[in-house]
């Protein structure tokens, strides 16, 4: 990856600004939020701590502690019966609420979109710049598998989420031409980006806090997989590859495919359940190998993984290929191994190759972690500052001379 950009160098952002985000809530803090997070402390560092605004935002003591004493502006959906803990139940609601919000008063808008937040309206002076995690997964390529997985989909009232589902990949698409700026997380997010909206998107990696793990520590004879227990992670597939292999894994996670996972499991697979942070980092910094057989726009847990020094074994598609590098392949300084196809075998043949060969010898820890720090949550803030700066500066021009400026190079991933 390459260095930051200096930040002497860039054009000063406008204020005020507006920062978007789909919600806050004590149910879900993960990667989406660490990137709301860094987005915030890079605008901070250019002069412009930004207003936030949210559909929703759960009790304040129980949000990350950087928004604490922080307003956060919220849509009518927060006045709703269990609005503030149960967004998602009003999804119908949604695009109507993201579109109430009043950001005339604000010529740079960024929002933080997996859903709906890249659908807030602007005007023709404001600059709208929308960080995508992911165009939404279940009325898109995935909408099969959930609704394969949805008791509400199955019942009685399927054909109104199928409606439902069709109305709002219409609204998504209609919306996606709203932002100024589309960035994507990963290279795979730009290619649904392009298939579904029709649009070009810069990628960013999004950020890694590498610094909490140690690389060092010696290691254990165990795999480990951890992740959230539903079905898109496909830890089915992890659970009958290792029932193959008899190599030993440690499986930490919760979630509803948990009781089936354990009544398929063999006797050298353990489930520790839901975890500490501490705990987690324990497992990572210590296992042979992180093993995952999902298909991620980006993920998190393998770049938290190779922080820890962990080589990562990997199906070989979405944002993993951004992430991981692979010694199969002949990648420069390789990190883990990616196999090629979804199945218990593909993976089983990948385990045995690499456990009888050792080939986490080919694999040093040192290297894992060097690697890693390239996602460092300081190296995303001066990159999404650069790529701020500049599409303010090019948007001025367009607005000054009614021509669009050609594009300059920025450092992202």
């Amino acid at each position: 990856m390459e260095s930051p950009a200096p930040v002497t160098a860039l054009t000063p952002l406008p204020g005020p600004v507006a920062l978007i985000h789909e919600w806050f809530s004590p149910r879900s803090i993960g990667g989406a939020e660490l990137v709301v997070e860094q987005i915030d402390e890079s605008l901070a560092a250019a002069g412009q701590r930004p207003d936030l605004f949210a559909l929703v935002a759960g009790a304040s003591q129980h949000l990350d502690p950087w928004l604490a004493g922080r307003a956060i502006r919220t849509s009518f959906v927060q006045h709703l019966p269990w609005g503030a803990s149960h967004v998602q139940q009003y999804l119908p609601l949604l695009p109507l609420a993201i579109e109430q919000f009043d950001l005339s008063p604000y010529p740079l808008v960024v929002s933080s979109s997996h859903l709906v937040a890249k659908g807030a309206l602007t005007g023709p002076d404001q600059l709208h710049v929308s960080y995508v995690h992911t165009p939404v997964r279940y009325a898109w390529d995935q909408m099969g598998a959930y609704l394969r997985h949805s008791t509400l989909a199955r019942g009685p009232l399927g054909p109104l989420v199928r409606w439902q589902l069709h109305w709002l990949r219409q609204w998504d698409v209609a919306s996606a031409g709203r932002p100024d700026v589309l960035v994507a997380n990963s290279r795979f997010t730009a290619s649904r980006i392009r298939r579904y909206w029709g649009r070009e998107a810069r990628v960013l990696h999004p950020p890694v806090a590498v610094q909490r793990f140690r690389w060092d520590q010696s290691r254990d004879d165990v795999y480990l997989s951890l992740c959230r227990l539903v079905p898109n992670k496909r830890v089915d597939v992890v659970v009958e590859a290792f029932n193959r292999t008899g190599l030993p894994l440690v499986v930490i996670g919760d979630g509803p495919e948990r009781r089936r996972l354990q009544a398929m499991a063999g006797p050298r697979i353990r489930f520790l359940g839901r975890c500490s942070p501490a705990e987690a980092n324990h497992w990572l910094e210590r296992c042979r190998a992180y093993v995952y057989a999902g298909l991620e726009d980006f993920g998190i847990a393998p770049v938290e993984a190779m922080a820890a020094g962990a080589p990562v074994i990997a199906y070989g598609a979405g944002g993993l290929c951004d992430s991981v590098r692979c010694l199969d392949r002949g990648d420069r300084w390789p990190t883990g191994m990616l196999f090629p196809e979804q199945t218990p075998t593909c993976l089983a043949a990948a385990l045995e190759h690499f456990h009888h060969g050792q080939l986490w010898r080919q694999l040093p820890a040192s290297g894992q972690r060097e690697w890693a720090e390239g996602f460092a949550p300081e190296r995303f803030r001066a990159r999404f500052l650069a790529l701020l700066s500049q599409s303010w500066a090019q948007h001025r021009h367009r607005l000054d001379t009614g021509r669009s400026a050609p594009d300059l190079p920025v450092p992202l991933a």
